[in-house]
């Protein structure tokens, strides 16, 4: 087959998820409402093409000259190297009778704008917009002669060409003339700032990510990030034992974390899922691990405060550049946002472990909860993939849990899930842990109490001579059961 030269857009993220850029010589339509972006990104491309030495035409019908260049303006901008024609459409006059307007008025606006792309000699072309075109039109069946006129015309004369339109009810006249589609679509959260994603709806004989990819306008114009697919990154991972810095910990873990494996805290606030996170994380670090926290239910602050509090040298790693701490603001971050973070944390920085704190706080970023499930068991996966361990954390309901049920379904996900309780005996308030879930291996299966101190985390020797700790409210059986021979396993405390 002969080779096809690709039209980079100069957007990032937007070439990746078409294949490479653009086929060029083709003409493409970018489809979106107002404000999505669709003006920015067609300045984008051909700011691309000027970067690359090439002739570019920006043909405006619906903004001015002056408007154009107050967009670029906002992005910092030079448009020198792009030529700007704005094409005033004139309707017909009232007087005249005899003809359909789309009888004299397309037509000459058409040839007006081949007239300039006959002076200009461009290879990337940009109408903006297809609306003004379309009023002219006095039916779908005309409208589409003349864009097909345009097209035999780019054709030959070898144009990568950019068509804007606004969507209407007849959107997809245009579809099958065209060689793709891009979509852009803009959605209001009830809370929070709007979300805007893009679609790549067709892409005539070429591999492309389908899907929804989200998208930002920043200063600086569009950022894409493709979605994430896991399948694109397989291969073999290592099964190497991770110590979490506690012997009894790693003791109930069967040895120790599996590295590549996701892990996931659970229990509810304030059984100690922050801290023991924090705990894993340092031992990572002391190892020489390159790990990475993102917190999403508290100020990084309030971490470090914390762990200094119980003895745990965050801070001293973070200052070594062992460990990056990242606050989120989950109203401000979308989940393609978040996990394009994550891809070039470990691609590029060669983070070896990653925490999450708290998938509650992740779902916030979520366009659908019910879609947690998919990109959690993606992003996992994809850490999986390339060795990377993870562990994340998840609140439930109920100060003493007396509610078992979580907000998502994460078994399937997780590989080792570590159940923290709290239970209130004597007056007081304990906590309890126990290893709910470990794939890689076997484990145990006693209920520890676990005590958060100055001295840090402990775990005290299986409760054995208590009944229902796990509901909240336990009875203590005394000394009828004999001890079991995991009760000699270490004790932190």
């Amino acid at each position: 087959m002969p080779s096809i030269d690709y039209a980079a857009t100069g957007i990032p993220g937007l070439d990746h998820v078409l294949g490479g850029g653009l086929p060029g010589q083709q003409m493409y339509l970018v489809r979106g409402a107002s404000g999505t972006g669709k003006t920015t990104l067609s300045l984008q491309f051909l700011l691309e093409g000027a970067r690359q030495g090439e002739t570019v035409l920006y043909l405006g019908t619906s903004e001015t000259e002056a408007e154009i260049r107050r967009i670029a303006a906002s992005h910092e901008w030079s448009l020198d190297g792009v030529t700007l024609h704005h094409h005033q459409i004139r309707q017909a006059e009232e007087e005249q009778t005899m003809l359909h307007p789309a009888e004299m008025e397309l037509p000459q606006t058409i040839d007006a704008m081949l007239a300039v792309v006959a002076e200009v000699c461009p290879s990337r072309v940009v109408i903006d917009s297809l609306a003004e075109i379309r009023v002219l039109a006095r039916d779908e069946l005309w409208y589409r002669r003349q864009l097909m006129q345009l097209k035999q015309h780019f054709s030959d004369d070898h144009c990568t060409v950019l068509l804007v339109e606004i969507p209407t009810a007849t959107s997809s006249t245009l579809d099958t003339i065209v060689s793709g589609v891009v979509e852009l679509q803009q959605t209001v959260p009830a809370f929070g700032p709007d979300r805007r994603r893009l679609r790549v709806a067709k892409l005539r004989g070429e591999d492309f990510s389908t899907g929804y990819h989200d998208y930002r306008i920043r200063r600086g114009g569009l950022e894409v990030f493709p979605r994430l697919r896991a399948a694109d990154y397989r291969r073999e991972t290592p099964s190497a034992r991770l110590s979490t810095g506690l012997p009894a910990l790693d003791t109930m873990l069967g040895g120790g974390l599996v590295e590549a494996t996701s892990n996931l805290l659970l229990g509810p606030s304030g059984a100690g899922k922050s801290v023991l996170a924090s705990q894993i994380a340092v031992a990572a670090a002391a190892r020489g691990e390159r790990c990475l926290l993102y917190v999403f239910d508290e100020r990084v602050h309030t971490l470090f405060q914390r762990a200094a509090g119980i003895g745990l040298p965050l801070r001293e790693h973070v200052d070594a550049g062992r460990l990056e701490v990242r606050q989120v603001d989950p109203t401000e971050l979308t989940s393609g946002e978040l996990s394009c973070a994550v891809m070039d944390a470990v691609q590029n920085r060669g983070v070896r472990m990653l925490l999450m704190d708290s998938l509650n706080g992740y779902a916030s970023a979520m366009p659908e909860e019910r879609l947690l499930g998919l990109y959690l068991h993606e992003l996992t996966s994809y850490l999986g993939q390339q060795g990377v361990t993870s562990i994340f954390t998840m609140t439930q309901h109920g100060l003493l849990a007396e509610r078992t049920d979580q907000p998502f379904d994460l078994s399937y996900i997780a590989d080792t899930v570590v159940l923290l309780r709290l239970f209130e005996y004597a007056g007081q308030v304990h906590k309890a842990a126990s290893v709910y879930k470990h794939r890689a291996s076997g484990h145990e299966t006693a209920i520890r109490e676990l005590t958060i101190g100055p001295e840090g985390l402990r775990f005290g020797a299986p409760l054995r001579r208590f009944q229902g700790v796990l509901t909240g409210s336990p009875v203590f059986l005394g000394d009828s059961l004999a001890p079991s021979p995991v009760d000699s396993a270490p004790d932190d405390g």
